[in-house]
């Protein structure tokens, strides 16, 4: 996964009123935590919209009063009315460390299943996984160029090197079901084929009339 650099400066008062100016002033307080102690500080609120309103999902690499850290988002609070961000805290983390995070899902391929008119249903737009820092991929990518027609992948069919999904290994993250449009899926359509021409192949019937006569 990669990592996004963002600029921070410490807080020098702690409290609401400190906090109401910084929002006044277009920054946006923060904590980090998770390395035994609490950090806080404020950034640009424009760089911090940068990374929060994406899909993606990265490491946050900030430095602090000359220390640098890596961190993920742990919690991010909006105002009710506006949506600005008012707070966010930040998680550290180190390559020793089992990390809890929910990762995008990314569908790849052509499912026949849709190309014939059924309907993709994603149930999940991201899946919680844990893993260390260093085995976590950028993004979950499902490949549904195998689904036809009433089939479907569970979370548990779901294979990623040294990262563990979490959750009910039964559910269901994407499948493909029929519609009122759907035509018949191809390999339903390759049997009628089959069928058709295996009855071509046989020797036709002799004439009523020839019958008859023998």
């Amino acid at each position: 996964m990669k990592t996004v650099s963002l600029s921070g400066s410490l807080r020098e008062n702690v409290g609401s009123k400190d906090a109401k100016h910084l929002r006044n002033e277009a920054r946006v307080p923060g904590v980090i935590y998770g390395n035994g102690e609490n950090v806080h500080f404020h950034v640009k609120e424009t760089e911090l919209n940068k990374l929060v309103f994406t899909p993606d999902v990265n490491f946050i690499g900030i430095e602090l009063d000359g220390k640098e850290y890596k961190a993920i988002f742990k919690e991010i609070q909006f105002h009710p009315v506006t949506d600005r961000i008012t707070h966010f805290d930040l998680l550290a983390v180190t390559e020793e460390k089992i990390i809890d995070i929910a990762l995008p899902v990314r569908l790849v391929g052509n499912s026949p299943g849709v190309l014939n008119g059924g309907k993709l249903r994603q149930n999940y737009r991201k899946l919680k996984v844990k893993a260390l820092a260093k085995d976590l991929p950028e993004f979950i990518e499902l490949d549904i160029s195998p689904l036809r027609i009433g089939m479907s992948i569970r979370l548990g069919e779901i294979e990623i090197p040294n990262v563990t999904l979490v959750g009910d290994m039964r559910d269901v993250a994407v499948s493909v079901k029929t519609s009122r449009n759907a035509v018949a899926d191809e390999l339903e359509a390759a049997d009628a084929a089959d069928a058709e021409a295996a009855g071509g192949d046989a020797a036709p019937d002799a004439p009523a009339e020839e019958a008859a006569a023998e």
